[in-house]
């Protein structure tokens, strides 16, 4: 969907990749941030816009209120829009009734729905409060003439074994996986397969052949000893050379 909550969707423009050089992500910093870095080298190679702003933090005296992600101007319409960069994961969870608080983290630390009031309610209006304006106008940035939109991208994780994104509202290019419980592990549909547990930073890209797998009775424990500190990982499956899964097994 374009719009969710009263928000509007930034809509990335195609771009040509053909002669573009990406630099090196660095890796000492969280997965947000290297989204953005990933995002301002895309933002930089753009025809369409221009990055005035990214990562501008707003403080007032030693108090950092908040960080703005991208203020870009675009070229063809003069608008100056600013954009903050969210990229999440979530598992879809059916016993809830209305899909747009379907959406959860593994960990069940956070929501779709309550990111998205935190960007309307306080992203967004951060630019328009005293010490937001202010710092805008001192970088020549009139902050009335901005409009608000949310980079929003997100993997999503099915119910094991369900058929949600034929009936989910969201995007069904978001859903890249699935999620199931310990005890659904524990089964001969998954003994025969290799795994692998990705750290965060690989959590967006697909399994790939070339990691060190383990087999299923090595994977176990370790998936629980992550329960045990109340962590659901994610877990890469190889099925063979050419097949591959990637879900989460929820502590909860």
């Amino acid at each position: 969907m374009n719009s969710q909550l009263g928000i509007q969707q930034f809509e990335f423009p195609e771009v040509d990749l053909t002669n573009f050089s990406p630099a090196p992500v660095p890796q000492h910093i969280r997965l947000g941030h290297q989204m953005e870095y990933v995002c301002k080298q895309l933002l930089d190679y753009c025809q369409h816009y221009e990055v005035l702003v990214h990562n501008l933090p707003i403080r007032e005296g030693k108090q950092t209120l908040g960080e703005i992600d991208f203020i870009l101007r675009e070229k063809a319409t003069e608008q100056i829009v600013h954009v903050e960069l969210t990229y999440k994961f979530y598992i879809i969870n059916p016993d809830i009734q209305e899909p747009i608080h379907q959406l959860i983290g593994p960990n069940k630390r956070d929501t779709f729905f309550t990111k998205m009031v935190k960007i309307r309610d306080k992203q967004f209006t951060l630019l328009h409060s005293k010490v937001g304006s202010k710092a805008l106008v001192d970088i020549g940035i009139d902050s009335s003439k901005i409009v608000h939109q949310t980079c929003y991208k997100a993997q999503l994780f099915e119910p094991y074994g369900s058929q949600t994104s034929t009936i989910h509202p969201l995007n069904p290019n978001c859903i890249v996986g699935y999620w199931l419980r310990l005890a659904d592990l524990h089964s001969d549909s998954f003994s025969s397969y290799q795994f692998y547990i990705p750290p965060k930073s690989q959590w967006v890209i697909q399994p790939y052949k070339t990691i060190e797998w383990t087999s299923y009775n090595t994977i176990l424990p370790e998936i629980e000893l992550r329960h045990f500190n109340q962590s659901s990982p994610m877990v890469w499956m190889r099925k063979n050379d050419t097949e591959y899964e990637k879900f989460f097994v929820v502590w909860w």
